[in-house]
């Protein structure tokens, strides 16, 4: 039977002290600002590669003679060939790789980054990644939480504020901007930000100037602004509780991070990585984890993404005294499931149904047989109606999903 192996650096007791994965995809990483991505002739999809330097894990860790294995029993194997670490973020879906393909883009630029995605899917591991691969990565990495401030504090966070300006101020203070200088400030959380506020963002964005509370001195900075959140910005906007104007600045060049439950096949690859990391930390004996255990952990949605899964990973370790891994997987509220079959729009419906009748008609469009009469409509209606849809005999092998399902 397969087995994963589980990486425990060698020391003089494996029970003598508490050791951490090595970060070794971050460590090559950073010392090289630029990456590429390359495809083959024959279609296949696109593989990483960083200069050439490590693709995949088992490249990257010494070999260890008193390795010990986990692994899935059955079908549901997790090989270590499989899984990819890059910048702390591990695994190899499609929407995984291409988030990571928009921070090498825009890594190497000086552009503000939007990053958004839901609560618990490592939006701030997305901005170390900017970071670590910018010119800026030797500089200041600060990061600031928005929403962990109270709003009377939150502009003397950020810019500073001089003796005096304000009771309890009895020294000058440096602000976020001013410490993150020539480097890197990730404003997390930003759809937190109160309006009155804004404006002074939206100029130190603009103007890279700005002035401290109580003083009338301007200031200069030369910093490059990452911000998230897990609010829809475009609806606040819309609402008028988020400035326009400072949103376009900031949203120069998104990115987004998807959800746990939008890369599934990534969820055996994360439990191995948080189950081998939890076993060094608390002296575990874990070694194997039961198909029915992962095949229940991959159909869970994880509301709270991956911080949620890591967390209910380090539980389960903690549980289990032997060798196999005792998930509590009793505790999952499946009440909470997120991902609901969804409803067909109108749109949807009538596409699908006007391909249908095309395929049935072997896609004559007028006549006695042609697919107009089929749908009560006038040759010229249905043309008009599939010009404006795209639809072309062309598109049936490309068609979605939820469209195929309909012819």
């Amino acid at each position: 039977m397969s087995a994963i192996p589980l990486r425990i650096p060698p020391s003089d007791s494996n029970s003598g002290g508490t050791h951490r994965m090595r970060p070794a995809v971050t460590d090559i990483a950073r010392r090289h600002n630029s990456a590429s991505v390359s495809s083959n002739d024959s279609g296949e999809r696109s593989r990483w590669s960083w200069h050439g330097h490590v693709q995949e894990v088992q490249n990257v860790f010494e070999p260890n003679q008193e390795d010990v294995h986990l692994h899935c029993e059955g079908n549901l194997v997790t090989r270590s060939e499989e899984s990819h670490i890059f910048e702390g973020m591990v695994g190899s879906s499609l929407p995984l790789k291409r988030t990571l393909e928009q921070i090498v883009t825009v890594a190497s630029t000086d552009a503000t980054v939007l990053i958004q995605g839901e609560t618990g899917t490592g939006k701030e591991l997305v901005a170390r990644a900017v970071h670590n691969l910018s010119l800026r990565r030797d500089r200041q990495f600060v990061r600031f939480n928005c929403a962990a401030i109270p709003l009377g504090l939150l502009e003397s966070e950020l810019f500073g504020h001089e003796k005096g300006a304000f009771t309890g101020a009895v020294a000058r203070k440096v602000g976020r901007f001013e410490a993150a200088n020539k480097g890197t400030l990730f404003l997390d959380e930003i759809g937190d930000v109160p309006l009155e506020l804004q404006a002074k963002l939206l100029r130190v964005l603009q103007e890279r100037e700005f002035e401290r509370l109580g003083s009338n001195q301007t200031q200069q900075v030369n910093v490059r602004l990452v911000a998230a959140t897990h609010r829809d910005l475009k609806r606040m906007v819309n609402e008028g509780r988020f400035r326009g104007d400072l949103y376009f600045r900031l949203n120069i060049f998104p990115v987004s991070v998807p959800p746990l439950r939008e890369r599934r096949e990534d969820v055996p690859s994360l439990v191995k990585f948080f189950a081998e990391d939890c076993v060094r930390r608390i002296n575990r004996r874990v070694k194997t984890i039961s198909a029915d255990t992962m095949r229940i952990l991959t159909e869970y949605d994880w509301p709270g993404n991956v911080r949620e899964l890591q967390n209910f990973i380090e539980r389960a370790v903690i549980l289990s005294p032997g060798s196999e891994l005792r998930a509590p997987v009793e505790d999952l509220d499946w009440s909470k499931q997120v991902s609901q079959p969804q409803t067909e729009t109108l749109a949807q419906a009538e596409h699908g149904h006007i391909l249908k009748a095309l395929k049935e008609s072997g896609w004559v469009v007028g006549g006695p047989k042609g697919a107009a009469r089929k749908l009560g409509l006038k040759r010229t209606t249905l043309i008009g109606k599939m010009r404006k849809m795209g639809i072309l005999r062309s598109t049936e092998a490309v068609l979605p999903p939820q469209i195929q399902s309909l012819v």
